[in-house]
């Protein structure tokens, strides 16, 4: 499920982003301190069923590189937040495609039926379909504690495809139509790498809603999520401790500050915390095997710190 990246002839600067304290003027790096843990992402493993243009994670049916994560390493993580009484309100599931791990289920049900609202991300295609009859007894059981957010990349099938792969357009649409027939709690995630501004683009996506029926109001950002765009390889701004003040932004409205992600890298005997679920692969990030060793502060050490999250205002969960 994952972010787009387009070329760019603004190139990094090489001397940005390698000291984890200290900027490349020479600034003191800024840091964000964990607030809370209100949201645990699970990744279920880098295997897809498409491979997308750019997706940040390089996702698809060969890239094993994160393995699938089972039902019982994720107990081990709810049990520590109920050991531990963290404030742990939300869990995600991303990918990769989740409903290719064969244990998704199962982890959904383990973390619903522990009070936890779930959020899992999807492309909505077969993978997902393969499920439908347990989505629907989930929605059953817990109503709209479980949301689906399904990735459509644009408002055209057009552009969508030219991310997605031709072919994916009316698979996706089908699985979102079954959701919102289904009345199984879902949301939308597009992205805005195309310059258009965003009331255009939430228009866009309110005629493609209509003409399909699907129930959501394009116009709720917390309903269709649009993600700016990220390139690793663009040049952009180090933040220094000053930028919370001059950009007048808190640092605990950061993703790092209230959440954590779980991988299994490959071959890895257990998995590992890290800061961000942009940063799968980079283990300036891991911060340990539990969840409460996880507590240190993050610095801003990587372009999709500044892009993402600090200039472009992402985050993932639902709130």
């Amino acid at each position: 499920m994952g972010g787009v990246r387009h070329p760019n002839s603004n190139a990094l600067d090489p001397s940005k982003f390698k000291d984890p304290y200290i900027t490349a003027s020479g600034e003191t790096r800024a840091q964000v301190s964990l607030d809370v843990l209100r949201m645990l992402w699970i990744n279920t493993g880098t295997l897809c069923n498409l491979t997308c243009a750019h997706c940040y994670i390089e996702s698809s049916p060969r890239n094993d590189r994160l393995e699938y994560i089972t039902l019982a390493e994720v107990c081990l993580y709810l049990d520590e937040i109920r050991d531990q009484n963290l404030a742990t309100q939300e869990i995600g599931f991303t990918g990769g495609e989740p409903f290719m791990n064969p244990d998704i289920i199962k982890m959904l049900e383990e973390t619903l039926s522990r009070g936890f609202r779930v959020l899992v991300l999807t492309n909505a295609m077969k993978p997902m379909w393969h499920h439908k009859s347990s989505l629907e007894a989930l929605k059953l059981r817990f109503n709209d504690k479980l949301v689906v957010r399904v990735s459509v990349d644009h408002y055209t099938q057009q552009r969508h495809e030219e991310e997605r792969g031709v072919g994916s357009w009316q698979p996706m649409l089908s699985g979102l139509r079954w959701l919102s027939q289904n009345q199984i709690n879902f949301d939308v995630a597009g992205r805005t790498p195309w310059g258009e501004a965003d009331s255009a683009i939430r228009d866009g996506y309110a005629k493609l809603f209509a003409k399909y029926n699907i129930l959501l109001d394009a116009k709720n950002p917390s309903r269709l999520v649009l993600f700016p765009e990220m390139d690793a390889n663009q040049d952009v701004p180090e933040i220094t401790e000053q930028c919370w003040s001059v950009l007048n932004i808190n640092p605990g409205a950061m993703m790092c500050a209230t959440s954590r992600m779980i991988v299994k890298r490959k071959n890895a005997k257990k998995p590992t915390v890290i800061a961000c679920t942009l940063l799968p692969y980079d283990e300036k990030f891991d911060l340990g095997t539990t969840l409460t060793g996880a507590s240190c502060d993050v610095s801003l050490n990587h372009p999709h710190c500044a892009k993402f999250c600090v200039l472009g205002g992402g985050a993932c969960s639902q709130g």
